[in-house]
């Protein structure tokens, strides 16, 4: 799972960054509202923790230009304000729950879990077809004409980038976004080495190499 962690205080988002990469949970950082909605507007990730005191504008704003933007990403507000009405806007506008600060890191991770389980409740009934592959959201698994095989995270997370998006050419960057937070080391060669795995499971033809690009799978 890949969050955007939006927050400007700089030791706390550290402190987070920590605490749920624990958790096996990619976190990347902005710390300010127009970054944060270039980011999900641009590769929407799994979840937004959104802070509402932002330097350069409101989290409530960023919240409204998400949602006209059509990008229904779950978003769990972090806010250090009493007001009952800020909290109540954030939610009218399109977030999805809400944390008071001080918070403690399991009532975090609880919420996490429940928009968790509400994306891949959603995605049951959003499995991708392409031609004889199969991907079930839910399970993270593929089928291949009608056999099941089981996928890494990572070989799941890369395959449903380039299925969700075929017809379009995902460049290097984007595909190691999915699979490292920003500023962590990749070596030069594991994006390779995760597409040979996948090509060895489904077919060698499936996923398509775009010299100095990227990749990409065709629509069938």
């Amino acid at each position: 799972m890949q969050i955007l962690l939006v927050e400007d205080d700089l030791s706390l988002a550290e402190g987070l960054q920590h605490a749920l990469a624990r958790e096996g949970i990619t976190v990347n950082h902005v710390s300010k509202g127009k970054e944060a909605i270039h980011v999900v507007v641009s590769f929407p990730p799994d979840i937004v923790i959104l802070d509402l005191g932002l330097p350069d504008m409101d989290g409530l704003g960023v919240i409204s230009h998400i949602r006209k933007n059509k990008i229904t990403t779950p978003i769990l507000i972090l806010t250090a304000r009493d007001s009952v009405e800020d909290t109540v806007s954030g939610l009218d506008i399109g977030a999805d729950d809400y944390l008071a600060k001080p918070f403690n890191m399991p009532e975090l991770l609880a919420r996490i879990r429940v928009l968790e389980r509400r994306i891949s409740t959603t995605a049951e009934s959003n499995d991708i077809r392409i031609g004889p592959v199969i991907l079930e959201t839910s399970s993270m698994q593929v089928i291949i004409a009608g056999k099941e095989t089981l996928l890494s995270k990572s070989e799941y997370m890369l395959l449903k980038t380039l299925m969700q998006n075929a017809g379009r050419i995902q460049t290097r960057n984007n595909l190691e976004s999915q699979l490292y937070s920003w500023g962590e080391e990749v070596n030069s060669n594991a994006l390779e080495v995760h597409i040979h795995h996948l090509r060895k499971k489904i077919g060698i033809e499936f996923i398509k190499t775009i010299r100095g690009v990227g990749y990409t799978v065709n629509k069938i």
